[in-house]
């Protein structure tokens, strides 16, 4: 009888401890881990800056800045969310989330947002982040891929100067680059290490989707003809015209600035974000624009994979993290966040801001062509990453360099793509 009885009491005891453990917790601030790949200095001065300006004010809700990397999100991530220690806020990108989402790692987001935020983002955008019935990811950056010239080149050829109301067609593209290039000189340089994306994305405006979505829900891929304009142009310039090097198709975007700057390319596609190495890097003089992505049959459309804001399904503090997301995202900050990473808002009321209107380093073109931008055609495949490292990336690779031709690209996409989506659709 004894020994139950002091059983009891510690058990008691123990209930007790627990108790005031817990109250302890509870009397104390909320705190929020938020994970930001930010990189560059300002970007990284601003996300920081946000964070300090939400703690001022929230004593309540505190929010500890995490620094993550793009290099290593996806694997960083998934080691975090099955070891139960993600954080409750995630920086991410859209083309990263479904295989999270649909395996239940990210929370719904639906009735967690304001009415404002939800309201203020395009619904396009919002499509982006969008996986069966659920949200999650709040779509907030974004940048189109663009021209980046030498102005002085450009207008020493007399070529048309496109604009973002009249850009160059594919066809009209390829012209100018081989007008420009000669004596060892080149027209354009492609760096294409990760040639996926680039190609998938610019393709929507020739009205390319290479993924199809059958009524059983299944997706496959189709090589067809609105797919074929832009990888048939970049290899048409570097295997057919020479008007563009093989050299740099397995080089980074920041491989090929030395080149640029040194004139050996009239003009480089990169994403809108480049700029402000560029502003950087460019030898005092160097005459630089920024110029739009050759067009197609649709118009200036690109995909994009908007950078997005998610909240962990296993934060217990799902609502404090989604007001958090509504801080940073209001259009004042917002714009200081596509500033600091030299990208545009998503956010209507954000863009109109006149710091995104300037002719100065082309700001005022990338922001003609948001209207232009959709989501990115593989967003809500599900074993896309696996697709792209295994099959089409080295397929491309192989047909941009002319070891290949375009049947060859085209049974490899179609056949052993299908193959490997097939396994992530049983």
């Amino acid at each position: 009888m004894r020994t139950r009885a002091g059983t009891a009491v510690v058990a008691v005891f123990l209930l007790l401890l627990a108790g005031c453990a817990s109250g302890a917790r509870n009397d104390g601030p909320v705190i929020l881990r938020f994970q930001s790949l930010a990189w560059q200095e300002e970007s990284v001065a601003v996300n920081k800056e946000l964070v300090r300006e939400w703690n001022a004010t929230h004593p309540n809700v505190k929010v500890e800045y995490v620094q993550g990397s793009w290099d290593s999100v996806h694997d960083q991530l998934l080691t975090s969310f099955e070891g139960g220690e993600a954080p409750d806020i995630i920086h991410d990108a859209s083309d990263d989330l479904a295989d999270f989402a649909y395996g239940g790692y990210l929370a719904d987001l639906t009735g967690l947002l304001s009415d404002r935020l939800t309201s203020d983002i395009p619904r396009r955008s919002w499509r982006t982040t969008a996986f069966g019935d659920g949200v999650y990811g709040v779509p907030f950056l974004q940048e189109p891929r663009v021209l980046i010239a030498n102005s002085t080149w450009l207008a020493q050829a007399g070529v048309r100067i496109p604009t973002p109301g009249h850009p160059w067609s594919w066809a009209e593209f390829r012209t100018v680059t081989k007008e420009l290039s000669g004596d060892g000189r080149y027209g354009v340089a492609w760096p294409l290490k990760e040639p996926v994306s680039a190609t998938l994305n610019l393709s929507l405006s020739t009205g390319g989707q290479l993924f199809h979505r059958g009524a059983d829900g299944r997706v496959t891929v189709r090589f067809g003809a609105a797919d074929q304009v832009v990888p048939r142009t970049v290899h048409d310039q570097v295997v057919v015209d020479h008007s563009a090097p093989g050299s740099t198709l397995g080089s980074g975007g920041s491989d090929t600035l030395p080149g640029f700057f040194g004139g050996k390319y009239a003009m480089v596609p990169l994403g809108f974000s480049y700029r402000q190495q560029i502003v950087q890097q460019a030898p005092k003089g160097f005459d630089w624009e920024v110029l739009p992505a050759p067009a197609g049959a649709d118009g200036a459309a690109q995909g994009v994979s908007p950078q997005t804001l998610s909240v962990a399904e296993d934060s217990p503090h799902k609502k404090e993290a989604a007001a958090f997301i509504d801080f940073l995202l209001r259009p004042k900050n917002m714009v200081r966040l596509a500033l600091g990473d030299w990208m545009l808002p998503t956010g209507t009321e954000a863009l109109k801001d006149p710091a995104l209107h300037t002719a100065r380093y082309g700001w005022a073109t990338g922001t003609a062509l948001a209207a232009g931008l959709s989501p990115a055609p593989a967003q809500t495949v599900r074993g896309y990453p696996e697709w792209k490292d295994k099959v089409a990336t080295p397929a491309l690779q192989s047909y941009y360099s002319g070891a290949i031709g375009l049947g060859e690209l085209r049974r490899r996409l179609e056949r052993d793509g299908n193959l490997v989506l097939a396994r992530y659709q049983r």
